[in-house]
Parts: structure tokens; C-alpha cells; sequence
């Protein structure tokens, strides 16, 4: 897993697994990295071949607390698996969802 920040940006990438065994490294990268200039967080699911219950809470839960604090958290590039259960658990209406630059679901 790989975190950058650029700007007010901090992206979180090379995410493959989002799971019970990931979430804490996860969750624990972002805490981490956080500071008071960033304005968004992206998470780039295009490598994420599995996500669970758990790592769709880890979502959840990282949206709930940065949310109130003005901070957008997006997910970039879902490959097809990461899209198919974000649906199925309804986070599309949760999460604004953006693919190749371009806003796929909001």
C-alpha cells in the first residue's frame, strides 16, 4: 500500500486486499499521514480484487470520521470485483465513485 499526499490530496494506492486481515494496516496508514491541509482522500481500488465486510466498514468508518471535518473521501479507478460489492452493500450512494477521471457514480 502506498500513501502520497500532493497538495491538499492524500491518495492511498496498491490496495489489492481490503479486508479483515488489511483494514488495520489500512486504516492505520491514513492516521498516519493525515495532517490538517488535506482536503480529500482518494483511495485507488483499480488493483482490489477482494473486498469484505470488513474492509467495506473500514471505508465506512473512514468516511464517518473525516466527513464532519470538510474532508471528501473518493474511491478512484474500482476495478470491476471492488464496483460489483460496493453496489451490492449500496456505499455507491455513500462514496463519490471516479473512473479515468471522470465521475462514474456520485
Amino acid at each position: 500500500m502506498n500513501v502520497s499526499i500532493d497538495g491538499h490530496t492524500l491518495t492511498i494506492a496498491g490496495i489489492t486486499e481490503l479486508d479483515a486481515a488489511t483494514a488495520s494496516a489500512f486504516r492505520d496508514a491514513i492516521i498516519d499521514a493525515l495532517d490538517h491541509s488535506v482536503k480529500d482522500v482518494e483511495v485507488d481500488l483499480s488493483q482490489a480484487v477482494f473486498l469484505d465486510g470488513v474492509g467495506l466498514g473500514a471505508l465506512v468508518a473512514l468516511r464517518k470520521t473525516l466527513n464532519p471535518h470538510g474532508v471528501t473521501v473518493r474511491l478512484l479507478n474500482p476495478a470491476p470485483q471492488a464496483v460489483q460489492i460496493i453496489e451490492l452493500a449500496r456505499l455507491h450512494r455513500l462514496f463519490e465513485i471516479v473512473n479515468r477521471g471522470e465521475v462514474v457514480v456520485a
